[in-house]
């Protein structure tokens, strides 16, 4: 068994910090969550368009996290919004007055959006006019709590679509979006006051959420980390994958492991989402279920490691990848939320985190935690 580096934190040690962070950056900034979710909805609400970019690789990750939630609503009834991740250069030529640009890392085309109209956002000093400054240098807790700013964001910025026909009736089906609204929607102040609390109360679901993701996964991340370090050190590579905001979330873990901001040693890792004309021939010519197997034959070696992120475990193409990869003699790892899905009942994974809540946005926060101790763990 691979043993623990020197100096490294333990799981309950990266737990503490990041409970400590999410508490003092959303009861900080809720207020100001709650303003920017009005006038992000005044922006779509005019026809303008949400623009998201970032430099490095982790960066873009959370600029296609940020394009795909608002694109594609996971929630029924919801409206799907204009959004779209850009690189800086992209951004600098298509931007125009009335949209808004999320800028991740640095913010060297901010400038140029808020010279052409945008209404700027962005984590770190600069010329944005939104800076959320996370109180914490540690790079993964930083994008964790960033994350989770923007999946509010997506979530309340409906709000205030929707407050004058809320007048009189509950929100139906969505209403546990919005649990501290009321009928008395006329009241602009009341309906900010309101998004204020449900952004609390989110940052206190998603601590709870974490602090059991990582505390009865303990065991699982620690033997997930012990395995995909000797294979890593034995020349075998992770190949991650996952769909939707999932395929952002393996972006981002291959980033990690390529090229850790902490300047850790670069390891082999694939990310199995990121070439669309091969995504796009699988898909046409075979059908989604193969858009993962396919390449995990194709790729796949003994000694190797896939590490699967999904939100139900029940997508076919997540199952079938995790089928090949055994057949293939490679480890299996698995971040699952729900009750682990049919990877936990089928027994796919040879060491599987779960994530127990059908909350898709706090499910994704919570396996971002879990991704980024794994990486922690292995160094």
């Amino acid at each position: 068994m691979r043993e623990v580096l020197a100096g490294q934190s333990s799981v309950e040690d990266l737990l503490r910090q990041r409970t400590i962070a999410n508490e003092q950056f959303f009861t900080a900034e809720a207020a100001r969550i709650a303003e920017l979710c009005r006038l992000l909805a005044e922006r779509f609400g005019g026809g303008g368009r949400l623009f998201a970019s970032g430099s490095s690789a982790q960066d873009r990750s959370d600029a296609r996290h940020v394009a795909v939630e608002f694109v594609h609503p996971v929630i029924v009834g919801k409206r799907a919004l204009p959004a779209r991740a850009l690189s800086p250069a992209e951004l600098k030529l298509l931007a125009e007055p009335g949209d808004a640009a999320i800028v991740f890392g640095s913010q060297d085309s901010v400038a140029g959006a808020r010279a052409a109209g945008c209404l700027t956002i962005a984590f770190e000093p600069g010329p944005a006019e939104w800076i959320f400054e996370p109180p914490t240098d540690d790079p993964f807790v930083r994008q964790e709590l960033i994350e989770t700013l923007y999946h509010v964001l997506w979530e309340l910025v409906h709000v205030f679509f929707e407050q004058a026909g809320r007048a009189g009736r509950d929100g139906g089906s969505s209403s546990f979006l919005y649990p501290f609204l009321s009928d008395r929607v006329h009241d602009p102040e009341v309906v900010l006051a309101d998004v204020r609390d449900s952004v609390l109360l989110k940052a206190r679901e998603i601590g709870a959420l974490r602090e059991r993701t990582l505390g009865e996964g303990r065991s699982e991340l620690e033997g997930a980390a012990a395995v995909l370090g000797e294979r890593l050190d034995a020349g075998g590579t992770l190949l991650a994958f996952g769909n939707g905001g999932s395929a952002t979330d393996a972006m981002d873990v291959v980033a990690d492991f390529r090229a850790a901001p902490q300047g850790w040693p670069s390891r082999r890792a694939l990310d199995l989402t990121d070439d669309p004309a091969i995504l796009t021939a699988l898909a046409n010519d075979i059908g989604a279920r193969a858009l993962y197997s396919r390449q995990v034959i194709a790729y796949g070696r003994p000694g190797d490691v896939a590490l699967a992120l999904s939100t139900s475990g029940g997508s076919a193409n997540i199952i079938e990848a995790l089928e090949e990869a055994r057949r293939r003699g490679m480890a299996t790892i698995a971040c699952i939320g729900y009750d682990g899905g049919r990877v936990a009942a089928e027994g796919l994974a040879d060491h599987l985190v779960i994530t127990p809540s059908e909350h898709i946005p706090r499910i994704q926060e919570a396996q971002a935690s879990a991704y980024h101790v794994l990486r922690e763990l292995v160094r």
